[in-house]
């Protein structure tokens, strides 16, 4: 495994049904069950997705141009089967302009490439839920 490799996320409870996840470098992301304004944990799911994206798509792109608009949108339905509680579904929207000119043009040609790549190659949140990686819970 690479040096670097390794992520960490780590939760704390700070109320009833709220939490804030903390990273390694010190970021604090706060969420709940969804009673108020806060990300519940399926819509912190969807927005990796979208994110994850995002970075891929702007970082191949805006080389070529600063995009006017830029916005990705993620949807899922959740379902309860006998596999319990899941999303199917998923679909990412993207809707990104550059402006006029050849610079546009340039970013506008590489943008459908970008977004290939990042499904089916650049982006790990995605690529990790549609392999159906297997995640393990271990009692400390």
């Amino acid at each position: 495994m690479a040096e670097n490799a390794r992520r960490t996320v780590s939760l704390r409870r700070v109320g009833e049904r709220r939490y804030v996840a903390t990273n390694a470098r010190g970021g604090e992301l706060p969420f709940g069950q969804g009673d108020d304004g806060d990300f519940t944990p399926v819509e912190l799911l969807l927005a990796a997705i979208a994110g994850c994206s995002a970075i891929d798509i702007d970082f191949i792109t805006s080389r070529r141009a600063e995009p006017e608009t830029f916005e990705l949108t993620t949807t899922a339905n959740k379902i309860r089967d006998d596999q319990g509680n899941r999303l199917e579904d998923i679909e990412v929207s993207i809707r990104i302009r550059f402006p006029d000119g050849a610079d546009g043009d340039a970013a506008r040609e590489v943008l459908p490439d970008a977004a290939k790549k990042s499904h089916d190659r650049l982006c790990t949140v995605s690529r990790t839920v549609e392999l159906g990686t297997p995640i393990g819970m271990r009692l400390d």
